[in-house]
């Protein structure tokens, strides 16, 4: 089941929140799902104008219900530096961070472009029917959580947040700590099975190098992880499991 897939299944109507829209893989699903009002953040320009051209693309114009936000979300307002590398000139967009520099792996093949981005908190949003939020940051999760609590104490919405130690170490122990002191039940799906936490093996699920020139990664790579209110988590287990049977 991907991220897609799991929002789908728990859909509830309300607002949804794409954090690393990106070019919409993710919004344009959120915007077509019955009774979604959709906030996807997008800091880095190039990826930004692309999501709001598909978004017109796709629906003649942004639709009223989507609100695009050109900017980094985190545990406070300001600006912050997004960094992306290059690899033998090609933009590695997907690898665009405003948690990490990228510093150590400049070369001959490694170039870094660095962009001033406006930096919120989804806090500062007030939002008051958060039901869904995904998260993809490149290290930022944390700080993006952070920046959230109040939404997420208040709005109990689901959660999927890519998390990777390539990107920030110990960013995997860290994320799913900080959600599980806020009631929230974290897991990963293997094979078909969702999985807490807990049997979540370092060594043999998530191996790969930060370099962003090093494709390899191990086999199983499990980079998805899933949060369910604690209150509600039992019957919507319940639900996942249906779809994946």
């Amino acid at each position: 089941m991907d991220e897609i897939a799991f929002h789908t299944r728990l859909h509830r109507a309300g607002t949804l929140v794409d954090v690393g829209a990106h070019d919409g893989l993710v919004t344009l699903p959120f915007a077509r799902l019955p009774g979604a009002r959709v906030h996807a953040f997008e800091p880095l320009p190039s990826a930004f104008a692309r999501l709001s051209a598909r978004l017109a693309e796709a629906f003649g114009a942004v639709p009223p219900p989507v609100t695009l936000h050109a900017a980094a979300l985190g545990d406070h307002a300001g600006r912050v530096t997004l960094t992306m590398p290059l690899v033998d000139g090609a933009p590695q967009e997907q690898w665009a961070s405003t948690a990490k520099d990228y510093r150590a792996h400049v070369s001959d093949r490694v170039a870094v472009a660095r962009f001033d981005v406006p930096l919120v908190t989804l806090d500062s949003l007030g939002l008051d029917d958060v039901t869904a939020m995904k998260v993809d940051a490149e290290g930022a999760e944390y700080e993006i959580l952070r920046g959230a609590r109040e939404t997420l104490l208040r709005c109990r919405p689901v959660l999927s947040v890519e998390i990777e130690e390539r990107h920030r170490e110990g960013s995997t122990w860290a994320v799913p700590a900080y959600l599980d002191a806020l009631g929230y039940d974290v897991m990963f799906e293997l094979g078909g099975t969702f999985h807490p936490v807990s049997a979540f093996d370092r060594p043999t699920m998530q191996r790969a190098s930060g370099d962003p020139s090093v494709f390899a990664a191990s086999e199983p790579y499990v980079f998805v992880f899933y949060a369910l209110p604690r209150e509600t988590a039992a019957a919507m287990r319940d639900v996942l499991a249906g779809a994946t049977t």
